[in-house]
């Protein structure tokens, strides 16, 4: 059952987020977007965000094959150069450990997403990450209609 709704208790920080999240879907781009969306969830064990964006994913022309695939991405050969840093810098920021971004994974992203690109994917992480620990913390529900 759902602990609160965030957005009725706390509107404004809700759409502070919201706001990171429309500056984030106006700057990268979407195929990327889902993916890291869809890869954090998993991670943060999210279920309410992995079925909101494989959906999203779906309607926006995804293929279940790749969808699926996201959950051991790094074993998929579906997934280009520019989505393979992408994913390997979400499994990254999302598992933040104690040394931060390994540098390999860091020069790998940068070396294939341009810097005003790459800046847009981590604060896109970061996001996803805001709402996976939002929806998990307050129990969102999944849609009846799945």
């Amino acid at each position: 059952m759902q602990r609160m709704n965030v957005a009725e208790v706390a509107p404004g920080a809700f759409q502070s987020v919201m706001g990171l999240e429309k500056y984030v879907r106006a700057n990268v781009d979407h195929t990327v977007l889902e993916l890291v969306k869809l890869r954090a969830s998993m991670l943060n064990g999210c279920a309410y965000c992995v079925d909101m964006h494989s959906q999203e994913a779906l309607g926006a022309g995804e293929s279940n094959r790749r969808l699926f695939a996201v959950a051991a991405w790094r074993e998929a050969p579906f997934f280009d150069e520019r989505e393979r840093a992408a994913l390997a810098l979400t499994d990254a920021v999302t598992r933040l450990g104690e040394h931060g971004v390994p540098d390999d994974v860091w020069d790998t992203a940068a070396k294939v997403w341009p810097e005003k690109a790459l800046a847009d994917l981590v604060l896109a992480i970061a996001t996803i990450n805001v709402w996976n620990r939002i929806a998990v913390t307050f129990r969102n529900e999944l849609p009846a209609d799945a």
